[in-house]
């Protein structure tokens, strides 16, 4: 007889496979008035590799776009690139080593590999001429966000985050599990990214961050930034998708618990892609808490 955690895990595998990563797109060539600003894009060497940003916008309060596992600017933050206002802010979006046109290198997962994303940004930011800035991070982008927050934490203004998780648990190793084999996923997810990546290469790295994530649940307590959270000093909003398939509750409300001061905001038919599918309320949400 299945267990209750097997059940659980089961029902959330149920929805997560079409809601991944609904609405990505492979990045194009576009007109540039599609963003309503100018928008700048290109490569620079970064810790030993070179990654690619795009910067769009010209306002004082410079914030920095984290994507999620096998994503990009461009393909996670399409309605937040369009529509966040670029009079107040000036966004920049980027590329995590091994995603998106940030390769090569092919993308690895060793046991600091938030650790090395997270420095990756902020020295990136720094190579831009950003010395202080606020964080957008999603998914895994929230994970690399906070640990971010908590060892660079003259860098960072403002930080808002959602589809993350500190720790790894027996559940949520399960359904990680569930999402490893990508011939499984549903075609309308999975082409757009066999496009961007060529099959070999999205499957071998979809692979590798089931395995990459799943080391975790093996240190104390799952542990994968748990530590870090009592060092966050800059203001944090935390959303939570109350329909997440993928990062259950109680995980949001560990990191609002654990990071001074810090605010939840439930959204009660949130999925793990909220800023996507409610772009609209997502947005203003963010753009208050910034300001």
């Amino acid at each position: 007889m299945a267990s209750a955690l097997q059940v659980r895990a089961a029902l959330r595998l149920r929805h997560l496979i079409s809601a991944l990563k609904p609405g990505i797109h492979v990045p194009c060539a576009r007109p540039i008035a599609a963003f309503g600003t100018s928008v700048s894009s290109g490569k620079v060497a970064v810790n030993g590799v070179h990654l690619h940003y795009q910067q769009m916008g010209e306002g004082e309060h410079v914030v920095l776009l984290l994507p999620g596992m096998l994503g990009c600017g461009e393909t996670d933050f399409a309605p937040q690139i369009k529509n966040l206002n670029k009079k107040v802010f000036t966004l920049v979006a980027w590329d995590p080593r091994g995603y998106g046109y940030s390769r090569p290198p092919n993308r690895d997962f060793p046991v600091d590999f938030f650790e090395r994303d997270a420095k990756d940004a902020v020295d990136l930011m720094k190579t831009l001429k950003f010395n202080k800035f606020s964080l957008l991070g999603w998914s895994d982008g929230g994970i690399t966000a906070l640990v971010a927050a908590a060892k660079y934490p003259s860098n960072i203004n403002r930080m808002v985050i959602w589809g993350a998780n500190a720790y790894v648990t027996d559940e949520d190793e399960m359904i990680y599990q569930g999402i490893r084999d990508v011939s499984k996923w549903s075609e309308r997810i999975r082409k757009p990214l066999e496009t961007l990546y060529g099959y070999d290469y999205f499957a071998k790295t979809c692979e590798k961050w089931v395995d990459g994530i799943g080391q975790f649940k093996h240190l104390p307590d799952g542990n994968i930034c748990r530590h870090l959270l009592p060092m966050v000093q800059c203001p944090t909003l935390i959303v939570h998708g109350e329909k997440d398939p993928l990062v259950p509750r109680f995980h949001a409300d560990f990191i609002h618990k654990h990071v001074r001061g810090s605010r939840l905001h439930l959204m009660p038919e949130g999925k793990h892609n909220l800023h996507i599918r409610f772009a609209n309320e997502f947005n203003k949400l963010v753009e208050d808490f910034l300001q």
